[in-house]
């Protein structure tokens, strides 16, 4: 799993002047739970953007003060109009200690469907799972191939992993194989013509039994 290092700086004054502050100088306000006290750091927001910016699900190692923390992320807060972080709140793995995350659900195979013409639409992109640091993976499978038209996948469908438990609703769709409108129209004057036909055959037997 890849994992992003980043080196930060303690934040020994907190309250809105200071996370205020920190953040003129270009640094992001940040804390770590989990572990066994709370950390409060700053690091660049640079240093974010191959951890945040990425569909990938990664591991973050942050060091602050020679001390090295091993985290995932938990929670960002964004401005409102600019989306520009101001924020981050991370989990400290601690071995054997559970912890709950998203992660990523990659789609695997090539549908039935999709190959006469269905388009894949994918609903859901992340699970949440409880888990725990040694049975964290970068991403869960779901495998499509067998979706016919108008199929679909749910969270109860996704390939199960040892040690990590999905806390989603089963029967929440994560990707339909939907019909183009193409194919439906297609399909509904092929419809209407069967229809018609056993309707002409249809009056045709009953002339000629009169």
């Amino acid at each position: 799993m890849q994992s992003v290092a980043i080196t930060g700086t303690a934040r020994t004054v907190l309250g809105k002047k200071a996370v205020k502050a920190t953040r003129a100088k270009g640094l992001i306000p940040c804390n770590i739970y989990g572990g066994e006290k709370n950390i409060h750091f700053s690091a660049h927001v640079n240093d974010f953007k191959s951890l945040i910016y990425t569909p990938d699900f990664k591991l973050a190692e942050i060091t602050i003060d020679g001390s090295k923390h091993n985290v995932i992320v938990k929670e960002i807060q964004s401005h409102p109009v600019t989306d520009a972080i101001m924020h981050i709140d991370f989990v400290e793995l601690i071995p054997n200690k559970t912890v709950k995350a998203e992660i990523p659900l990659r789609l695997v195979g090539q549908s039935v469907g999709a190959k006469t013409g269905g388009a894949v639409m994918q609903k859901m992109r992340h699970a949440k799972v409880k888990t725990t640091p040694e049975s964290l993976v970068d991403a869960l499978e779901v495998d499509i191939t067998e979706l016919e038209l108008g199929d679909s996948a749910r969270i109860r469908d996704i390939k199960p992993v040892d040690g990590v438990t999905v806390l989603n609703e089963p029967s929440s769709p994560v990707v339909s194989i939907e019909v183009p409108r193409a194919l439906r129209s297609l399909k509904a004057d092929e419809e209407k013509e069967a229809a018609e036909a056993a309707d002409a055959a249809t009056a045709a037997a009953a002339a000629t039994a009169e």
